[in-house]
């Protein structure tokens, strides 16, 4: 079977991270078609918008991709190129593994954990009104005699919208998840201790969600302790879902602890699309170089494979990758060990590519 596939190159070390990806991908003996499309700071001049119509058009058809780091120009109009192919296409929920891998330097070692976290809705809505602004002024006005609590005059406002419907649906998406891959418990984290009727939501729709799945173990913490408690014993969590914004920094505290973002891919679902991205940023300074570490964005080919219902392809790409990392003759500089002389970027990848011949 041939599958269709869309290959956002992005900008900075965009291109070279994907050409490196695809190299790894074809390895597996899969048959991809690759539909290439570039989006990011590149393209501007040619579309005025880092993000043309039909690359969205493209994914849209395809209902996979993959993408590499993208810039996002400042005053360009979006807030973050990836937030609007999340809005766009409704990519509601974004999951983000956080495994050891043996050659990793680390703090820990032995984590397994996934990261669910709601793409849509909360602070990162991007429902905010500037200090000074009319609207501001307004919104405090408005808000002030709503709630009848005292706002600091000339304050920015930022409204955090939490529904019963985005929530349910990442609730539900976590708990699919872990039954579909043998995991044995979903962990809700939330600060509903303080937020009592946006969070508050959230935790009641999960404890109702988790009523549907009685093989699946359910609990519940704080985000702050959820924090605390990752750093003393992240062997008692399994699948944590949280709402958006600290999702995104839960999933980034979790990426640190298996070595950085440089190891940790990730994915982003919709009802029927679904594109993969790597964590990391565009460093346009080491464009060009043949230099950065294309681990993240190949792990996320991974995850692309697994989608596709790829599983042996998938588990073949992901020993190789391991194995290529653990023995540590043919890897990039940040994760050469002392005395060993790193390889470039593709050098890697083909190295990870013959382990699959």
């Amino acid at each position: 079977m041939t599958h269709s596939v869309t290959l956002v190159r992005g900008d900075g070390i965009g291109p070279e991270v994907a050409k490196a990806t695809q190299t790894a991908i074809d390895a597996t003996g899969v048959k991809i078609d690759w539909v290439v499309v570039d989006a990011g700071v590149d393209v501007m001049e040619q579309y005025g918008t880092p993000l043309p119509d039909h690359v969205l058009e493209s994914i849209k058809a395809t209902k996979t991709a993959i993408k590499g780091p993208i810039t996002t120009p400042v005053g360009s109009g979006f807030r973050s190129v990836n937030v609007a192919i999340r809005k766009e296409l409704d990519l509601y929920a974004n999951l983000r593994p956080a495994k050891s891998i043996d050659g990793v330097k680390s703090a820990f070692r032995n984590v397994d954990l996934v990261i669910v976290r709601e793409n849509t809705e909360d602070l990162y809505a991007g429902i905010e009104f500037q200090t000074g602004t009319p609207e501001a002024e307004q919104a405090l006005e408005y808000l002030q005699n709503l709630s009848k609590k005292k706002i600091v005059p000339h304050s920015a406002i930022g409204v955090k919208p939490i529904s019963d419907m985005g929530s349910r649906r990442i609730v539900k998406f976590a708990f699919d998840y872990a039954q579909a891959n043998g995991r044995k418990k979903v962990t809700a984290v939330h600060k509903a201790n303080i937020m009592k009727f946006t969070d508050g939501l959230f935790l009641e729709v999960a404890k109702d969600v988790a009523k549907d799945y009685p093989n699946i173990e359910f609990d519940d913490r704080i985000v702050d302790n959820m924090c605390m408690q990752l750093m003393q014993k992240p062997e008692l969590y399994d699948v944590l879902v949280l709402p958006n914004l600290y999702g995104d920094i839960v999933s980034d505290l979790c990426a640190g602890m298996i070595g950085g973002l440089g190891v940790a891919p990730g994915g982003n679902f919709g009802t029927d699309i679904a594109v993969f991205e790597a964590i990391h940023g565009s460093a346009p300074k080491y464009a060009g170089q043949n230099k950065v570490n294309p681990t993240a964005l190949i792990l996320s080919g991974v995850m692309m494979l697994r989608h596709l219902n790829e599983i042996e392809a998938a588990d073949r790409l992901q020993q190789a990758v391991e194995d290529v990392i653990n023995e540590g003759t043919s890897v990039t500089y940040d994760l050469a060990k002392a005395g060993i002389t790193p390889v470039g970027t593709q050098e890697m990848a083909e190295a990870i590519a013959n382990k699959l011949a």
